[in-house]
């Protein structure tokens, strides 16, 4: 009988070449009695690889002819020209044909940013609501940001409740001295709106509390007083 020891690890190590021959064999019958199973398995996998493959080197390509219809735009963009920048002009892609033409690319991902805000600009909150929520940043800031607007167009859409949700959210992220305060500031307006006096309050609160120094305090305490008064506290 063949010799086992146990390593480290609780495997078992064949010692002898009469043992180590013996699971060939069996290998080896597993194989011919599987034969179709084994190199179906083995084709999936080479197709997988190679599908993998194919779709890198596809998106590649689309990102660079994406990046370069992204660049023209983004001046239109700049310059508020908005139209322009959503659909385009002189033969050159806008942001739209951008951010749905070349899926899986940055530039697509940042195209529906870019056009989110635009459209917000021009009351079209239901699209900007639904690119903005297309986009999305491993950059906290901007993520943040995305959040934020989507707010906005909530709340211009009078919908505070759902408002009030993208805010926490925004205000949630990577908490700074210069954002946070303006998405607590929204939070608070939002709530207000929502008929929620004591979260309103509790928000506007954190804002003198936590940012002492931020420009948003002397609001934060004036629309703070002006709460107290209504809700008598």
């Amino acid at each position: 009988m063949s010799k086992k020891n146990t390593d480290a690890s609780g495997l078992e190590i064949i010692e002898t070449p009469e043992a180590l021959a013996g699971q060939i064999n069996k290998a080896e019958v597993f194989f011919l009695n599987n034969r179709k199973v084994v190199l179906g398995i083995g084709g999936a996998i080479l197709l997988a690889v190679a599908a993998f493959g194919g779709y890198r080197l596809y998106i590649d390509s689309q990102e660079d002819a994406a990046q370069i219809a992204l660049s023209g735009v983004v001046y239109d963009f700049e310059a508020d020209s908005l139209q322009k920048a959503l659909n385009g002009s002189g033969g050159n892609e806008g942001l739209l044909s951008i951010a749905d033409g070349y899926k899986g690319t940055d530039a697509s991902n940042l195209a529906h940013f870019y056009a989110g805000v635009a459209l917000l600009k021009q009351a079209k909150f239901d699209d900007a609501i639904n690119h903005l929520e297309s986009f999305s940043s491993s950059d906290l800031l901007v993520a943040a940001r995305a959040k934020s607007l989507i707010g906005d167009a909530y709340l211009e859409k009078n919908q505070p409740a759902e408002a009030i949700s993208f805010y926490q959210k925004a205000a949630d992220y990577d908490k700074n001295e210069y954002f946070t305060p303006v998405y607590l500031m929204k939070l608070a307006l939002a709530q207000e709106k929502a008929n929620q006096a004591k979260d309103a309050l509790s928000t506007y609160k954190r804002v003198i509390d936590e940012f002492p120094l931020s420009s948003e305090v002397v609001n934060a305490k004036k629309y703070m007083g002006l709460l107290e008064g209504q809700v008598g506290k």
